[in-house]
């Protein structure tokens, strides 16, 4: 199986995952342009499309593509049924693709009904945890996030997670500023700049990585509670959560 990723609009990634007789599915589609355009190039044909949740940056080519493969099936949570989803999914489902098994997870905080796909190695999670950051919470609560962060950290340690938009210079520059001492972090921003600065992908990364250098995965840890509260003792770790993501929303 062959995963790639295709820049699409500002930041976003579209994913598409192919086998050798060149069928792929396609993730969180926010334009079909560039989708087509690969397709195309590589003589593939899609045999299904999976959206985790119904902002327009993922399911802005979903419509296009179906006029072009009205065979598609389309998965997506319920708040997608007016984005052109044909099969709604929810937790714990589970839908077999070329080959594979994809467990659904209900993952909410950046959308109510946001959902990610698992089937090893492969997490598709759409705007839920990036490298080294979280989604912004525009529907759910902090709460929710962190427990949606819970979820994801229970997989293993290889998990690919394939996230939705190239956010981790951003991240890590957000990281490194709260955390200055820590190494792990600094080497990993730097290596980042680097790869940034020659235009080069970030994504994937790996779970065992982001246990390391994401600050939304590392809440339980006494340096992350004390640049989060002065009172961080009396905090419960999603509190420590909450105060990140606001930490970040201002930075």
């Amino acid at each position: 199986m062959n995963l790639t990723s295709i820049p699409a609009l500002d930041d976003n990634y579209i994913w598409t995952l192919n086998n050798e007789d060149g069928q792929c599915l396609i993730v969180d589609p926010g334009e079909a342009a560039p989708v087509l355009a690969m397709l195309k190039k590589n003589r593939w044909q899609p045999v299904a499309v999976l959206l985790t949740h119904h902002h327009h940056d993922h399911v802005g080519g979903v419509k296009e593509l179906l006029s072009h493969f009205p065979e598609l099936t389309v998965y997506g949570p319920e708040e997608t049924v007016n984005k052109g989803t044909t099969a709604v999914v929810k937790e714990d489902d589970h839908i077999k693709i070329l080959d594979l098994e994809f467990r659904v997870m209900a993952t909410p905080g950046h959308t109510l009904g946001h959902i990610s796909y698992y089937s090893a190695p492969y997490l598709f999670c759409g705007d839920t945890l990036f490298s080294g950051g979280c989604g912004r919470l525009f529907e759910g609560t902090a709460k929710q996030m962190f427990s949606s962060f819970q979820k994801i950290n229970q997989l293993p340690a290889e998990t690919l997670v394939c996230c939705a938009h190239e956010y981790t210079l951003s991240n890590m520059k957000f990281a490194a500023t709260l955390l200055p001492q820590d190494a792990g972090i600094s080497a990993y921003y730097l290596k980042i700049k680097e790869l940034r600065a020659k235009k080069q992908v970030t994504l994937p990364t790996t779970l065992s990585l982001e246990r390391q250098i994401n600050v939304f995965l590392r809440t339980q840890e006494a340096d992350i509670q004390a640049v989060s509260f002065e009172d961080s003792l009396q905090r419960d770790e999603w509190e420590i959560f909450s105060a990140l993501r606001q930490k970040k929303d201002h930075f």
